[in-house]
């Protein structure tokens, strides 16, 4: 069972490390903010199995300004350089569109901006996923039938996010590559310790059984990790 950086993501990420060493073999680096990497350096001193959410504030791949895209993808592809240096597959979003009159020629933007990833990170030999997003306007990929637009990218799967816009299940038939697990109880992206909502876990275990998926525990606090770590044994 992995664990985001994002549960003592205001701490320095060397000591975050050492305070999951005990917990889990698979870490999953919150990529931005305090935890941001220029190099895979600071991950040298553990042997995690690793993989990465690569930065998501500021960044848009859907942005219909050129600078803006470009950049994005730029920034993603430096997260795919570290991530080569420790073998370890990365998490993106989809971007988003400003206004509802943009959805079409956003989406030619993503698909731009999907071409240019696949091949860099082909380049590397890096894997990565795209996530399903929140109950948050204008965001692409917050239901299942939006999964036909990431092409032969595969899913990765923010449980929390899809109990938000009330399609778990749906997004549960797709086929799944990579988990977040966190609780909420509908309404607020909380990042909850798992057992603390209104998600039933069953149905998500099974569908990570099913696909082989890699789940990774993703709240906000160290006390809410060890919390889900009991719940998720219980199942």
């Amino acid at each position: 069972m992995g664990i985001s950086t994002y549960c003592l993501h205001q701490r320095p990420l060397p000591e975050v490390l050492d305070a999951l060493a005990p917990l889990t073999d698979c870490v999953e680096v919150m990529d931005d903010g305090p935890h941001f990497l220029n190099d895979a350096v600071p991950l040298e001193n553990h042997s995690f199995r690793y993989c990465f959410h690569a930065p998501a504030r500021g960044v848009n791949i859907a942005s219909l300004h050129e600078p803006i895209r470009k950049a994005s993808v730029q920034v993603l592809v430096q997260c795919f350089d570290v991530a080569s240096d420790v073998d370890g597959p990365v998490v993106i979003h989809p971007g988003y569109f400003t206004w509802p009159g943009e959805r079409e020629p956003a989406e030619q933007r993503f698909h731009r901006s999907l071409s240019e990833l696949r091949r860099e990170a082909d380049q590397r030999g890096v894997r990565f996923f795209i996530e399903n997003m929140g109950n948050w306007d204008y965001f692409f990929l917050r239901f299942p039938e939006e999964v036909p637009m990431l092409d032969d990218i595969d899913l990765a799967l923010d449980v929390g996010h899809a109990n938000l816009n009330g399609c778990l299940d749906g997004f549960l038939s797709c086929r799944i590559a990579h988990v977040h697990l966190h609780d909420n109880d509908g309404t607020k992206d909380s990042h909850a310790p798992v057992g603390s909502g209104t998600i039933d876990f069953r149905p998500v275990m099974d569908a990570v059984r099913r696909d082989g998926a890699n789940p990774v525990i993703e709240v906000e606090t160290l006390e809410g990790v060890l919390r889900s770590l009991d719940a998720l044994k219980a199942l």
